[in-house]
């Protein structure tokens, strides 16, 4: 996730004057380095932070405590804002580990999706202690790899079994109805194209009109007619209700 951001980042356009990446794995850092010849690569974690306005937490759960600290003593606390990727990691727990070394520090989880890579992230933010300016600095960054909404820590879970989890969701769909297409008499390329286009058209309306997609659906299901069959026979195998468990499973 750390490369797609700085790749994102780097290829965006933003004005972002210096980007710095460390990583212990010097081929990832030469491999960033070619696509992106501007942005200054270290195996070291304390170059990343040096002169940093934004420091971007972007490694494993269980290794941020220790990268934290690692860096901690580097950190200048009253300007630079401290921003985790790691899921599942709360605002209480990043504050506690960082007690020692400030009061006054500037906490923020932010969790985008792998659309990131293509510009395209819904990403989640949540802070603690930051001002409104800082707040909308960090989600200005992200917005410029997609959307970005700016949220309650305890509605984290549940955006991102919605967002982050749900890409794959979507993508088991589109697996699905390829496999469907194609045993219908269409071949696998077509099949995608099609949907692909037809996925696009089903976000583009519900962008422009606001409805309510029950009310999309309502304008093409005429009575007796083949989409509320369709329509029927996932929910007799559970459509709805296995979208929703499957949610409820991801928090």
């Amino acid at each position: 996730m750390g490369g797609a951001i700085a790749r994102g980042l780097y290829r965006s356009g933003s004005g972002i004057d210096r980007i710095v990446v460390s990583n212990p794995s010097e081929p990832k850092l030469k491999a960033l380095k070619t696509e992106c010849p501007d942005v200054v690569v270290s195996t070291s974690n304390m170059d990343a932070v040096k002169g940093a306005d934004v420091v971007i937490f972007a490694v494993k759960p269980w290794l941020l405590e220790g990268v934290m600290a690692e860096v901690a003593p580097m950190v200048e606390f009253r300007r630079q804002i401290l921003v985790s990727v790691a899921a599942g990691v709360s605002l209480d727990t990043l504050w506690n580990w960082l007690k020692n070394y400030s009061g006054d520090r500037v906490l923020m989880r932010v969790m985008p999706n792998t659309s990131i890579s293509v510009g395209e992230s819904m990403t989640l933010l949540c802070s603690r202690n930051a001002s409104d300016s800082q707040v909308a600095a960090v989600a200005a960054l992200f917005d410029a790899l997609g959307r970005t909404a700016v949220i309650q820590e305890r509605q984290m879970d549940a955006a991102m079994a919605l967002c982050s989890c749900g890409i794959a969701y979507a993508m088991r769909y589109v697996r699905a109805a390829t496999e469907g297409a194609v045993e219908l008499g269409l071949y696998p390329d077509q099949a995608r194209g099609y949907l692909l286009q037809t996925l696009r058209g089903a976000v583009a309306l519900l962008e422009a009109t606001g409805a309510n997609p029950e009310s999309e659906i309502d304008k093409v299901t005429t009575p007796g007619g083949v989409t509320i069959r369709g329509l029927n026979a996932m929910e007799a195998q559970g459509f709805s209700a296995a979208v929703i468990a499957g949610l409820k499973a991801s928090v």
